[in-house]
């Protein structure tokens, strides 16, 4: 027989007294003699009694609970952010509830209209990367359910954000390639709509100009999977002036990259370099281990988690804020 979770009735009807008394002894109300409060939480913790957490928030239109969305969960860098997350929330007193987008618009927008309908105290997320309306987003701050923004942001809403440093990770990385002796280098970017992208490719840009590379823009390649950059790469190594270098938006796209070399019969590094942008566990489990830009996903979560409980408690009433987290340079195998 499948069991079920007793109830306040329950526990009423078990001890011959009213629920309301049941309530209020579970509560410690100073109404409620201290035999009564005794019985009561004696039977409650002998039959396992949970409070029910949906009729709570029903009745307070508030829950201890944080909506998170992301794009993906099997990437290292978002299990990494969830990671952080769930440690500063766990810490505080909160649940979280963890949906995924898939990188797809209708069900990013699915995402948040649950979450509104479940009346979390608040909402972390990171954007799809086809989404280019906010209009979900901005439902979410019209209900007054505290929304932060991280890694891939909306500049467009007035809310608190948490991003690494993209613009300074793309410029040391592809500097560092350039100092190596890199002088035709490809970047593979994310759709160019997404802050991310376009911070990106202006430090990739800027570091060209600093050593007066000229830039060619048949090297720039929207490609941020492994899959689409198996494709795309050979019909760049083919070109007369093949680049000597590749400065990827993510390892994962890197590791296609790598693939696609190989299977030209090119040499990493010697013949071409790569550069990818995460350091997740793919970085080290590729042969050679992959040179890439530390993106530190752990304490973006911490940080975006501390964000959204601070304005949950009221301590940041009125103000926004827009943290960025800084990047490492991981020189390994890929990189000469």
């Amino acid at each position: 027989m499948k069991k079920t979770q007793i109830t306040i009735k329950d526990i009423a009807r078990e001890l011959n007294i009213s629920p309301s008394t049941v309530s209020r002894a579970l509560k410690n109300h100073p109404d409620i003699s201290q035999d009564t409060k005794n019985a009561v939480n004696d039977y409650a913790k002998k039959f396992h009694y949970k409070p029910n957490a949906l009729a709570l928030s029903l009745r307070t239109s508030k829950n201890n609970t944080i909506g998170v969305i992301v794009p993906e969960i099997i990437h290292f860098f978002f299990s990494s952010v969830l990671s952080g997350i769930e440690e500063i929330a766990n810490q505080e007193g909160f649940n979280v509830i963890i949906c995924q987008s898939s990188e797809n618009y209708e069900k990013e927008v699915r995402n948040t209209q649950a979450l509104i309908a479940t009346r979390v105290s608040g909402v972390l997320a990171s954007l799809s990367k086809y989404t280019t309306n906010y209009d979900h987003f901005q439902e979410i701050v019209d209900s007054e359910i505290p929304l932060v923004f991280f890694d891939r942001i909306c500049i467009g809403i007035n809310t608190d954000r948490v991003v690494v440093d993209d613009y300074a990770g793309a410029f040391s990385a592809v500097e560092y390639l350039i100092q190596s002796g890199c002088k035709r280098i490809a970047f593979f970017s994310s759709p160019l709509h997404l802050e991310i992208s376009k911070n990106r490719k202006n430090g990739y840009l800027d570091a060209l100009r600093k050593y007066k590379i000229p830039v060619d823009d048949s090297l720039i390649k929207v490609c941020d999977t492994r899959e689409e950059a198996i494709i795309i790469t050979p019909e760049i190594l083919e070109q007369p002036n093949r680049p000597d270098g590749f400065f990827a938006i993510n390892d994962h796209c890197a590791t296609g990259i790598m693939y696609a070399i190989k299977q030209a019969k090119l040499r990493i590094p010697q013949d071409v370099s790569v550069m990818g942008f995460t350091d997740g566990e793919l970085a080290k489990a590729c042969d050679p281990m992959l040179s890439t830009v530390e993106q530190h996903g752990y304490i973006m979560g911490k940080y975006a988690a501390k964000l959204l409980i601070d304005k949950i408690n009221g301590e940041t009433q009125g103000q926004f804020t827009n943290k960025i987290v800084k990047t490492n340079l991981m020189i390994r195998g890929t990189t000469r």
